[in-house]
């Protein structure tokens, strides 16, 4: 398998910082992502490679890992351990080595076919976790619901709690990289963004929005029909409504996560609006009102 350079994929220099290194993978991630390029191999490709690349340079141990030892970065510890035991050629054979004419590529790299070490066969190694985004909308994230996944050119089909938070991190077990020589499947780390909505603000597990009240309603009282995440809502206003004025909705708020039947609070604040356009008879009408 050719060498890939991680920085390279990414755009970034090798002295690029955390905030670089996480806005190129963005950016990039969201412009090859399988679901806006549907049967584009090559842009799975590149997809795959940067989930690879921003897995290991987001986290500062396997970069320092990378740096110093390149593409055999997962095996460094090994490394150690057989560089710091080298002279007992006898024993790290047998401890690493069961026969077989292949050397290792990893050891043959580091000591040379001629290092002392016999025929050789690798050691079992756990493969390699994946990181993965996964962008919802605010209504998204307020229902329970099943979502496909492309991650490393494999389906994968997941449940997404309600109520899950923005920058929410879950693991996956087993759905990363493949093992060597017959060692463990990795972990798929799937982060979630969700996306601020233009009527919504959320604040936890409360939703705050406004609504606009006409005068009437506002100075007689009455009532009004809120479209929220949760559907149509029937809301009572008090008569002399103040503009401003901010009401509770108990439970209609957002779900708690992994809660089932517990939800925050909607607070609705009321922007009252003065009338436009009146007629000259309702001009008259407000005169008379006003000297009462």
């Amino acid at each position: 398998m050719p060498f890939l350079d991680y920085y390279q994929i990414l755009g970034v220099d090798k002295n690029a910082d955390e905030k670089a290194i996480k806005n190129a993978y963005r950016k990039l991630a969201r412009k090859f992502h399988p679901d806006l390029n549907p049967n584009d191999k090559e842009a799975e490709k590149k997809f795959k490679e940067l989930n690879e690349a921003n897995e290991v340079l987001s986290d500062p141990e396997k970069r320092k890992k990378y740096d110093q030892y390149g593409k055999d970065w997962q095996h460094s510890e090994e490394f150690e351990k057989a560089r710091r035991t080298r002279g007992s050629a006898g024993s790290q054979q047998e401890q690493w080595y069961s026969g077989g004419d292949q050397f290792s590529d990893f050891f043959e790299s580091m000591f040379g076919s001629g290092s002392g070490f016999g025929g050789a066969r690798q050691a079992r190694f756990r493969g390699q976790d994946y990181q993965a985004e996964v962008v919802l909308t605010l209504q998204q994230a307020y229902e329970t619901h099943k979502q496909m996944l492309t991650v490393n050119g494999k389906n994968i089909r997941i449940t997404i709690p309600a109520g899950i938070e923005n920058g929410q991190t879950i693991k996956i077990a087993g759905h990363g990289g493949k093992g060597s020589n017959g060692g463990p499947e990795g972990d798929l780390y799937i982060t979630f963004q969700v996306q601020s909505d233009d009527n919504i603000r959320r604040a936890g597990n409360d939703l705050h929005m406004k609504t606009e009240l006409d005068l009437y309603t506002a100075v007689l009282g009455g009532e009004l029909i809120l479209e929220t995440l949760s559907g149509k809502v029937k809301l009572p206003v008090k008569p002399e409504t103040q503009n401003g004025s901010v009401v509770r909705l108990k439970g209609k708020g957002f779900p708690v996560y992994k809660k089932e039947g517990h939800f925050g609070d909607l607070y609705v604040t009321f922007d009252v609006k003065i009338p436009k356009n009146l007629t000259e008879r309702q001009k008259e009408l407000f005169t008379e009102l006003s000297k009462s």
